[in-house]
């Protein structure tokens, strides 16, 4: 049986949602009485289909979920895990600007969970980058606009995205700049 994480990492914005909630969407966010999430100005606001799935699998298998997000809105992504019923999923939430590597070091404070046995998700290079130097295994989703987890979660490496021309994969990481592979489908 393939080791699970002790911990896994999600970015918010190109990660869970298709959008970054502090340019792409208006907050303050309500939920309608057709139970639509929606922003300030009435714009419907989604999860990527599969994210509940995911979340729920990874808790079916105890392992905890975190949030980091370098968003400067704080409020508006909070309130969208809420809405979304996401934040019973969430540990621990890492949400504020700056590197994401103080959002990895105080998630390792705050769990005691060594970087090496997390596994973090984001859709951005330079976090990727960032916090790939502490150690942690990492999945680089690039701007996918299907986020389908279709790997077992029980293997740190598999497919972790699919969008209509590119799967992606995970691996440890010790360069970087090679380590991350992403493989054109035919």
């Amino acid at each position: 049986m393939t080791r699970l994480p002790k911990l896994v990492v999600f970015d918010l914005d190109y990660t869970l949602w298709p959008f970054w909630v502090d340019t792409h969407v208006d907050p303050p966010f309500h939920k309608g009485s057709d139970g639509a999430v929606r922003d300030r100005r009435g714009q419907t606001v989604r999860l990527y289909p599969e994210v509940r799935d995911v979340l729920e699998r990874l808790q079916g298998l105890e392992v905890p979920v975190a949030a980091a997000s370098r968003t400067g809105e704080i409020e508006g992504a909070n309130q969208l895990l809420e809405l979304f019923d996401l934040d019973r999923y969430f540990v621990h939430r890492e949400i504020y600007p700056g590197s994401k590597v103080t959002h990895f070091e105080r998630l390792q404070q705050k769990t005691g969970v060594v970087f090496s046995q997390m596994i973090f998700f984001d859709d951005e290079k330079r976090n990727i980058l960032d916090v790939s130097k502490l150690g942690t295994e990492w999945s680089y989703l690039h701007s996918c606009p299907e986020w389908n987890e279709s790997s077992n979660p029980k293997s740190g490496t598999g497919d972790i995205c699919k969008g209509p021309s590119w799967a992606l994969r995970s691996s440890p990481v010790d360069e970087p700049h090679l380590k991350h592979k992403t493989e054109r489908k035919s």
